[in-house]
């Protein structure tokens, strides 16, 4: 059985160069190679799909291809080994199951009155007429939201103390020597904790201390039907109906923490980014976001089609993952004309999906009317990844990226500081545009919505 051609360099120089210009490097395989390559990844040959037709075989073939969690491994020391990443088979499906609905439905939108009210709180402390950066501070505001929607806290001294803890050990795993330490078991050598991983157990042994000391406090005080995702797990069984260790919960919660901070502070400053940098664009959505009133309630946001096609198209472009997580053939199985053998593993491109020519024609530029235009299949959009390995959180991070925009769009007006062009910059799976500088110019306004309207083209 003969896999798809790739490139022939050396595993490690595909490495380095993948590496070294992620999203470039994939883009110059995609031109080489089509939609179907075999390239050295994480030490091992494997197979970028980026057509529709190949994606949907993967995400729903799942007898003869499975998401493995062992393929994952390599983030347990970060994301817990009883992390729902690593987790396969019917554990897996269960711990899905028990997470869900934390991220769904009446769970979610019981937070959207405080989401609009954090945005505000956040961005009153911006001043006026001095350029901020837009991700550090967004990154403030989606951890804020994520520690309330997961964990249920707010203002006290916990709080403060998860605020810190999570980003010190997000900036070692999200750093260059940090990926490099986590995916080479051999360098993992606590020699203290001024070595680089007994620093990272340091700071990981102080968040540890914390969620522990949290789960136990819920334990002893739980409050059925509260709204957060903690309570939830508490109350929660597993697939034998014994309620879940202290570990499992600690575990479970890791990955939505971690990703509903990274994932959704880089959606919203592209969406930021775009939104401003093309006035026309600017100009459609407010004269939508006015149409609704002085006081909008949450859910009348979130159902506006123009605010929801300016989300997709910032997440068509940099999704907040690139790559899906990885799968393994388990019996032969054909693969666009390929026969593949057990073993061989597969990655969906979701970046190079989303620059497809025939899909998006013009895929560099962003029109947001494509959305309004077409349905998408969930094999065509698919910027939280798919089938089994979808993200658990991608309904929160639609649901926050339309509150926080509107809620800047209506009560603020910001504009774009930067001289230079504003790039993505990798962080972890996340490609954010870090170097993004905005400038606070003043409060908004609600304007006259007939001279709103008449300014509806998305053309810049």
């Amino acid at each position: 059985m003969k896999l798809p051609q790739g490139p022939k360099s050396p595993a490690l120089l595909q490495n380095i160069q993948l590496m070294g210009d992620f999203l470039g490097y994939l883009e110059e395989l995609g031109k080489r190679y089509g939609d179907i390559y075999t390239m050295h990844f994480m030490g091992r040959p494997t197979v970028f799909v980026s057509n529709p037709e190949g994606i949907k075989k993967i995400f729903t073939n799942t007898k003869e291809i499975t998401a493995s969690g062992e393929l994952n491994k390599l983030t347990a020391p970060v994301a817990g080994s009883e992390g729902i990443m690593v987790l396969d088979g019917l554990r897996h499906k269960h711990m899905r199951k028990l997470l869900m609905p934390g991220f769904h439905g009446s769970t979610i939108q019981a937070y959207g009155e405080r989401i609009c009210e954090l945005t505000q709180k956040v961005m009153n402390e911006q001043a006026i007429a001095k350029p901020f950066l837009a991700y550090p501070v967004l990154e403030v505001l989606t951890l804020q939201v994520v520690l309330e929607v997961t964990l249920g806290l707010h203002e006290g001294k916990r709080y403060q103390q998860l605020r810190q803890a999570i980003p010190s050990v997000l900036e070692f795993a999200e750093s260059p020597l940090g990926e490099i330490i986590v995916s080479f078991p051999f360098l993992q050598r606590n020699l203290g904790r001024w070595s680089p991983w007994g620093y990272f157990l340091h700071q990981k042994q102080q968040l540890n201390q914390l969620l522990y000391a949290e789960i136990n406090e819920r334990r002893q005080k739980a409050a059925p039907g509260s709204a957060n995702i903690l309570s939830e797990l508490i109350a929660a069984r597993d697939e034998l109906g014994e309620p879940l260790t202290d570990q499992v919960i600690h575990d479970l919660l890791l990955a939505p923490i971690y990703a509903g901070r990274d994932a959704a502070a880089s959606a919203i400053a592209w969406s930021l980014y775009w939104i401003h940098y093309l006035p026309a664009v600017r100009d459609r959505l407010l004269a939508e976001l006015d149409s609704l009133g002085d006081s909008p309630s949450p859910m009348n946001i979130v159902e506006l089609p123009y605010l929801s096609a300016v989300c997709n198209e910032a997440l068509r472009l940099y999704p907040t993952q690139v790559l899906t997580f990885p799968r393994r053939v388990e019996s032969p199985v054909e693969l666009m004309g390929y026969e593949l053998s057990p073993g061989t593993v597969l990655v969906g491109n979701i970046y190079q999906m989303h620059q497809r020519e025939d899909l998006y024609p013009a895929p560099k530029e962003f029109k947001p009317e494509r959305f309004l235009e077409k349905k998408f299949s969930p094999y065509e959009f698919i910027p939280f990844g798919g089938g089994a390995r979808g993200c658990l959180g991608a309904p929160l991070v639609l649901f926050e990226m339309k509150l926080v925009l509107a809620t800047i769009l209506l009560h603020y007006q910001l504009a774009i500081a930067n001289q230079e062009p504003v790039k993505p910059q990798r962080r972890s799976i996340n490609f954010p545009p870090t170097s993004l500088k905005m400038v606070m110019l003043g409060r908004r306004q609600i304007q006259d919505q007939t001279q709103r309207f008449a300014t509806g083209s998305v053309n810049k």
